[in-house]
């Protein structure tokens, strides 16, 4: 076949999702940005909350680019989930471009019947603290960051 179906996240869904980013991040008590892209790695939306800092805009929207491009959490691995030392991290940052790919944590692709359609990034909370965020924004549109 030449044509394939697919999903996308539409306003509503990413507007459910940051709604769930932002509960959470007020129940850490953090200032946080939040960044849903679409497939192919689209800016839908981005919210700083008050008092997030400004360098948190440019992760967290590399954060959520990465996970919808590897479909996968960013992490320290590589696209194919091969440990990386710090040169090769950053050589691979370099090679993709800064605004492309990422090793920091905090980037989730946004799963949907086995269909990747989106990715999350959030930055300004320690790492736990931005999984968690995503993971609540997932749970909102009953996504996953997994293709399973």
């Amino acid at each position: 076949m030449p044509t394939a179906p697919t999903l996308r996240l539409t306003s509503t869904g990413a507007k459910s999702m940051m709604l769930a980013a932002i509960d959470k991040a007020q129940e850490f008590g953090i200032a946080v940005t939040v960044a849903i892209v679409d497939a192919g790695g689209h800016m839908l939306l981005l919210e700083r909350m008050d008092g997030g800092r400004f360098h948190t805009v440019h992760s967290s929207t590399t954060k959520a680019v990465t996970a919808a491009s590897n479909r996968r959490p960013t992490t320290t691995k590589g696209a194919q989930g091969q440990d990386l030392d710090t040169l090769h991290a950053i050589g691979l940052s370099l090679a993709a471009g800064a605004d492309r790919w990422t090793a920091m944590e905090g980037g989730y692709p946004i799963f949907i019947d086995g269909h990747c359609i989106g990715g999350i990034g959030v930055s300004g909370g320690d790492w736990q603290q931005d999984a968690a965020i995503s993971e609540a924004a997932l749970q909102a549109i009953g996504a996953s960051s997994g293709g399973g």
